[in-house]
């Protein structure tokens, strides 16, 4: 259970600069570049993408997760997210079902592909440079956010994730801890992971009347169990007025003789959008 409980810093640990604000026409070629650069690495870089699917459920049960669909947002129309669900019924067929066979990688983008209008995607919820906005496709990062999650609870490795830049809006809910999504932007902010186990995993997705709900399984069980927990949450302001958000995440390993080790997963920094004194 994610702990509320936080504290205030002044002018200490991380100090985060202003984000930088570049022009429309800049930020359009940055991320051409970047997009080409993608397509060009999945050309060259040696690794075995995972590409097969299995209808059938594997036997054993890793890991679950779920998370709800609809939330009241503040300035945020109620058609954006609604539109999400249609958007997540067209990425999850990409992904449901998906086999990750040992020295695999896989990866969010390269299954999913582009979100266009032309295959059915609408406009969702988008957050660009700190600002929310409407775009085609928007809302996947929902289920980037679970699939990390669900990741973290097994043996595979992540070997490619972006954490989320800005916290948009205040805890309301929260059971998992903050910083434990990853955030995605097609082709060049994408989710890998690889396997090095000798067994397959499953990914297996589908949508609910109130949820987004994910498994991971496999053909074989596994002799450890993951606890993901935070460590040293802040809420930090800086020199320039703003608000940032930190913590650690690190996960325990259990093995079934009951030897455990802890492990550092990542470190997180967020601007806040809202104010954190406003909001309890």
């Amino acid at each position: 259970m994610f702990n509320s409980f936080f504290y205030f810093c002044r002018m200490k640990d991380k100090y985060i600069n202003k984000p930088k604000k570049y022009s429309r026409f800049k930020r359009l070629i940055i991320k051409r570049l970047f997009t080409l650069k993608r397509k060009v690495s999945y050309l060259f870089d040696n690794k075995k993408y995972s590409k097969s699917f299995f209808e059938n459920k594997f036997e054993f049960k890793i890991f679950e997760h779920k998370s709800f669909l609809l939330r009241e947002l503040k300035d945020v129309e109620m058609y954006l997210q609604i539109n999400k669900i249609t958007n997540l019924k067209l990425a999850i067929k990409k992904i449901n079902g998906i086999v990750i066979k040992p020295k695999e990688t896989f990866s969010f983008w390269k299954l999913i592909g582009r979100p266009t209008k032309k295959k059915g995607y609408l406009e969702g919820l988008l957050l660009f440079n700190g600002h929310l906005k409407k775009g085609i496709g928007g809302g996947l990062c929902q289920l980037s956010n679970l699939l990390y999650w669900m990741f973290l609870h097994t043996p595979l490795e992540v070997t490619e994730r972006w954490k989320h830049s800005f916290d948009v809006f205040p805890d309301v809910n929260r059971k998992i801890p903050f910083g434990s999504g990853a955030t995605v932007s097609y082709n060049y902010v994408d989710l890998q992971v690889y396997n090095p186990t000798e067994q397959n995993f499953q990914i297996c997705l589908w949508l609910s009347d109130e949820y987004l709900n994910g498994e991971i399984l496999s053909d074989k069980t596994i002799n450890k169990k993951y606890q993901v927990f935070e460590q040293g949450h802040q809420i930090v302001q800086q020199w320039w007025g703003g608000y940032t958000r930190q913590n650690e995440i690190h996960r325990k390993i259990i093995d079934i003789d009951g030897t455990e080790k802890t492990e550092f997963v990542t470190q997180n920094y967020a601007i806040m959008i809202y104010n954190p004194m406003l909001n309890p």
